[in-house]
């Protein structure tokens, strides 16, 4: 994430807040008004006073359509309302599945008298920040900047055309309360104060993009810095990075991969297995239905966050895929399917596409669904399966785990216990009984949700796991996902960002674009089928005709005059998911590898150029950026395999190719009755039913070779470096 500058606003919100503080609290502030009525009578809709979310689709905005604030969705209706009354906006963000953001709503939204100073001195508008990522980002980009943190549930307050001058996170009611009281006050009585730090803010968000000032050479020495940073932060007792809380680091531990693989130092590796070690045996780890936690809230990974986001279960289980790729380590392997077999179970639709996320609450209460005490498991459990499990697990009287049940336990695999001890007979009928029992207890709401990124970013890793473990259902799961998309959030051309209720909405943002033109990359080299090729080509045009910044290069998040924003924001550090300009300047030389047009390749480099001076100063915030950058130095091969379909030779060097960890590559096949489309299979021929391999850098190309054996070494070549 770039620098936020926040010593530009504090002194102004300080001025603010010292200001309202001398306001006097007049005896009617904050009196109930009239309650809304049940029903709706004939008056414009324009100027009805209700809570409009009850037209909504996205379950966060549902699960706030009973509240008795007459809240606004984001848009035109909500900004003309605050322009006509001359009302300040108050908006809130947040999603389904966020924790406090329950807590706020049941505390104050759900609250009358916080309504009545709503319903009664603000417009409210209320945004799924999974729905409008732009809005979102644009608005923690200010609250970072006047806070110095940022966090869900977010809350802003800002003028009728848009511009904020307060903000924060989780406020409790009382204090809501009084900030609504004295933010009221001051729209009334210190105009110029609001003006002044709008004002400020206005700046702040006009000030340049993420854009780089000036030349940075890119080589392999970012990559040294970026080991080197890494290293300093690395924890070398409980894997990861930093202290608690600590995010799953899935695009830091793939750069190390790739560090690791073109120097041959053990050292990277060493990180990367360490972390994904401790994640796998920790309680960030659902140990008995699979797939993993949002973060763990202490540094051994042993108590999470109990959110399940699509998004994570992605990526995770790529970096897991690409560990098991380089070692063929068993463990790295399970993890994996676990994680896919969750999707697959819980969070894929009928229809194909993948669902959201799963809340970390249940019963009321955060993780309760996922937690045992000793007194539950000794009435499922004989006495020698109790005793077993408490061994394996860690399950004591007392517990790890604070909750309204004293004495609960998250399961975390014991260090003298190897992993293999999950796949024995006894603890595979321990955890058949458990996993029957929990799935009697009331289950954690599930966000139903299709967005086409993170389906682009789920329907990539299914694809990649087809390829790496050859399970059909991971490949089927990957071509329904991508065909859902197609049928549903592709209109004209252009990309939907949510699909929910039969109706597709919202424009898509560059993440839509980037992350499924990904997916659909890496879906060919699964199937081969062409059809998904000539796709992400088409929407890689669309994606440069919306998003492209001509004059400095690199892709806005949004469409010009998306969603009401103000400004255009350009991004080029990593989030939670990988940073989409990052991933679209992979892709971009991916379909360079495979079609040889310039205009891919020049597109990537001004994007790696525009990210070059900060990746140089700070490369550990631009991991995604640095695998796009290992792939654009390292010797990237274009490989192209034709033999006939039925061809047993030809399935052994597919396999070969698709299980080794090779990451900078391009793979192709046509069988020699086909004709392709793609540049890479030009000219490539094979006789008397032999399969081939042509293995080629920049098109130009080794002598084909039918021996496995050889076209490995070939593949293999790659260009070094040392970390010394």
């Amino acid at each position: 994430m770039r620098s936020l500058k926040p010593k530009i606003l504090f002194p102004l919100i300080l001025i603010l807040l010292l200001g309202i503080l001398f306001f006097r609290v007049f005896p009617e502030a904050g009196q109930s008004m009239e309650r809304m009525p049940r029903k709706i009578d004939a008056i414009p809709v324009s100027s009805k006073k209700y809570n409009r979310l009850i037209h909504e689709k996205s379950p966060y905005l549902l699960q706030h359509a009973g509240n008795p604030i007459y809240w606004y969705p984001w848009g035109e209706d909500a900004f003309n309302a605050a322009l006509a009354e001359n009302r300040p906006i108050f908006l809130s963000i947040g999603y389904s599945t966020c924790h406090w953001c329950h807590v706020l709503e049941k505390e104050s939204f759900e609250n009358q008298e916080v309504a009545d100073l709503l319903n009664e001195n603000f417009i409210s508008i209320k945004v799924d920040r999974e729905e409008l990522p732009d809005v979102d980002r644009m608005y923690m980009s200010v609250v970072q900047a006047m806070t110095g943190s940022g966090g869900w549930p977010m809350t802003v307050v800002m003028t009728p055309d848009r511009q904020p001058f307060f903000g924060g996170t989780y406020f409790p009611k009382d204090e809501l309360i009084k900030i609504l009281t004295a933010l009221h006050l001051a729209w009334n009585d210190r105009p110029e104060k609001i003006a002044a730090v709008g004002k400020k803010i206005q700046e702040f968000l006009q000030s340049p993009n993420e854009i780089a000032s000036g030349a940075v050479v890119l080589n392999e020495e970012i990559l040294k810095k970026y080991y080197q940073q890494l290293s300093q932060r690395f924890d070398s007792e409980y894997g990861g990075f930093g202290i608690a809380p600590k995010f799953p680091p899935t695009m830091q531990l793939k750069v190390l991969l790739r560090i690791a693989r073109r120097t041959g130092d053990k050292k990277p590796w060493v990180m990367v297995k360490s972390t994904l070690d401790h994640m796998a045996r920790g309680g960030i780890y659902d140990h008995l239905g699979g797939g993993f936690h949002r973060y763990s809230t202490d540094r051994t990974w042993l108590a999470p966050h109990f959110e399940k986001m699509l998004y994570s279960q992605a990526g995770l289980s790529s970096i897991y895929l690409e560990a098991f790729q380089r070692t063929q380590n068993g463990m790295f392997e399970s993890v994996a399917r676990e994680t896919l077999d969750y999707v697959l179970r819980e969070m894929t639709a009928p229809e194909g596409g993948f669902y959201s996320a799963l809340d970390a609450d249940s019963e009321g209460e955060e993780g309760v669904f996922y937690v045992w005490s000793a007194r539950q498991l000794k009435k499922i459990l004989s006495s020698g399966e109790y005793k077993k499990v408490s061994k394996v697990y860690g399950v004591t009287a007392a517990g790890n785990f604070k909750s309204r049940d004293k004495g609960t336990n998250i399961f975390q695999l014991q260090k003298n216990f190897a992993w293999d001890i999950k796949s024995s007979a006894a603890m595979q009928s321990i955890h058949k009984k458990l996993f029957a029992v929990r799935e009697k207890r009331e289950h954690p709401f599930k966000d139903d949700k299709i967005i086409t990124a993170w389906n682009g970013l789920m329907l990539n890793s299914m694809a990649q796991a087809y390829q790496v473990l050859g399970d059909q259902r991971y490949l089927d799961a990957a071509q329904n996902a991508a065909q859902f998309i197609k049928n549903n959030l592709s209109q004209n051309g252009k990309l939907r960002r949510r699909f929910r209720g039969q109706e597709a909405r919202h424009p898509g943002g560059l993440d839509d674009y980037a992350y499924l033109i990904q997916g659909l990359i890496t879906l060919y080299e699964a199937d081969f089928d062409e059809s998904w090729i000539l796709w992400a080509e088409n929407l890689q045009k669309k994606q440069d005709e919306l998003f492209w910044d001509l004059e400095e290069g690199g892709y806005f998040l949004s469409e010009k005059n998306a969603n009401f924003l103000p400004i255009r924001k350009k991004e080029f550090s990593d989030g939670a998911r990988p940073n989409s300009n990052a991933v679209a300047a992979l892709n971009l030389l991916r379909l360079y590898n495979l079609t040889f047009e310039e205009k891919y390749i020049f597109k990537a480099r001004k994007i790696l150029s525009a990210a070059g001076d900060m990746m140089d100063r700070f490369p550990a915030g631009f991991s995604q950026m640095l695998i796009a950058l290992d792939f654009y130095l390292d010797r990237s091969k274009e490989i192209a395999v034709v033999g006939p379909t039925g061809s047993l030779a030809k399935d052994a060097i597919l396999k070969m190719l698709h299980t080794r960890f090779i990451p900078n590559k391009v793979l192709a096949y046509a069988s020699p009755k086909t004709t392709s489309r793609l540049t890479i299979l030009k000219d490539k021929y094979t006789e008397k039913g032999q399969t081939v391999v042509y293995v080629c850098e920049k098109n130009v190309c080794k002598y084909p070779t039918g021996d496995i054996d050889k076209a490995l070494e070939l593949v293999e070549n790659r260009k070094r470096y040392s970390l010394n």
